[in-house]
Parts: C-alpha cells; sequence; structure tokens
C-alpha cells in the first residue's frame, strides 16, 4: 500500500489493520489513524487524532514526516 515515487517501502496491509485495531482499543478516544511517511526513517508510522480539525495540524508541520492517507478508526473508510 501506498508505495510511490516520494515514500518508495510499501505499507502492509496488516500492518494499516494492526495499526487501526490499535487506535480502536486506546483508551485515549481516538477517532483517526493518520498514516506518516517519515523521509529521514524512510518508513511509515501511526499517529491518532481525536477530532478532524486536528487532521490539518499534520500538514506541512514537519519537513521530514509527510502525511499519506487518514482513515476513520471505526468505519475503516479512508478519508484523505
Amino acid at each position: 500500500m501506498f508505495e510511490g515515487r516520494d515514500h518508495p517501502k510499501s505499507l502492509a496491509e496488516e500492518t494499516l489493520n494492526l495499526w487501526l485495531e490499535n487506535g480502536r482499543s486506546s483508551k485515549l478516544g481516538y477517532h483517526y489513524l493518520l498514516v506518516i511517511w517519515d523521509e529521514y526513517e524512510m518508513d511509515y508510522r501511526p499517529a491518532y487524532v481525536s477530532q478532524r480539525d486536528e487532521i490539518d495540524s499534520y500538514q506541512g508541520t514537519n519537513s521530514r514526516e509527510r502525511l499519506i492517507a487518514v482513515y476513520d478508526l471505526y468505519s475503516e473508510s479512508k478519508i484523505l
């Protein structure tokens, strides 16, 4: 998943499913999973937010990180 010119490594579907499950089981009340590409580590990492307006804070805030996708944790639908 997500393999492309800007992020050459693929993300395993099992990893995405694990991140979705971890977000749902968190006691912090998250609603969204953000898939972030880390240029320095050359790998994907998850980030979780509770409200939709928090997603904007991950776009362009750090030059080494890029927001790749956003998923609703409960419907598992891709938002971005």
